[in-house]
């Protein structure tokens, strides 16, 4: 036998059952890995904003009762005027002020143009500091969150986990689409020159809502 002979009968043993039944080779599989998380509610929030900050987010916390304020002082302090909007973003998050721009099918070089973005976000995950976006009315199409050079994203305590298969178990009625942003868009070429906004926005600003207990 040929040792490529060999190697194709290795594959046809290893998959034989898998190629029988593939739902039932799936669910066999063994998960060894850590599925839950061991944090407590204020520990895990802890280090979801720590990572933020190691990616050189800013990061503000507030109440439920305080969230437009705190979105009007984020929006005065960085100086944006023009603002893209998802066309589900709550209206008390509309704070007045501002040229506000409801993405009702807003041309890229419209939403390229703008100062800046404000959307909710779906979740978050503390072990990666990754925020997720699944593209709901109040999130907006992915690629509002993309083209402007400033991004404010609204994250709620009780949408934070602690590991990645938490989040898979969440989100399992969501839809396939998702957006991952962990920090602010930043990549390095072969020099190690970091460079800030090619593939997102440069500036990531995040509100954390303290709606937990």
């Amino acid at each position: 036998m040929s040792s490529r002979e060999k190697v194709l009968e290795r594959v046809r043993r290893a998959t034989a059952n898998g190629a029988q039944d593939p739902n039932a080779s799936y669910a066999a599989l063994e998960r060894n890995y850590i599925r839950t998380g061991k944090l407590g509610v204020e520990e895990r929030l802890a280090l979801m904003i720590e990572r933020l900050r190691e990616y050189d987010a800013e990061v503000v916390e507030c109440s439920p009762g305080d969230l437009a304020e705190t979105i009007a002082g984020q929006l005065a302090a960085s100086g944006r005027r023009t603002v893209v909007a998802p066309p589900g973003l709550p209206l008390d998050w509309l704070v007045p002020g501002f040229e506000w721009k409801i993405d009702h099918g807003l041309s890229t070089g419209e939403i390229a143009a703008a100062d800046g973005v404000v959307t909710a976000s779906f979740g978050g995950i503390a072990d990666s500091g990754t925020i997720v976006l699944h593209h709901s009315e109040s999130e907006g199409r992915r690629v509002i969150s993309l083209l402007p050079d400033w991004h404010l994203c609204v994250l709620r305590s009780s949408g934070v986990v602690e590991t990645l298969p938490e989040y898979f178990a969440r989100c399992a009625s969501q839809p396939p689409l998702a957006t991952y942003i962990s920090g602010p868009s930043a990549t390095a070429d072969i020099e190690m020159t970091r460079i800030k906004g090619v593939h997102g926005p440069r500036f990531l600003h995040v509100i954390v809502v303290q709606d937990q207990a």
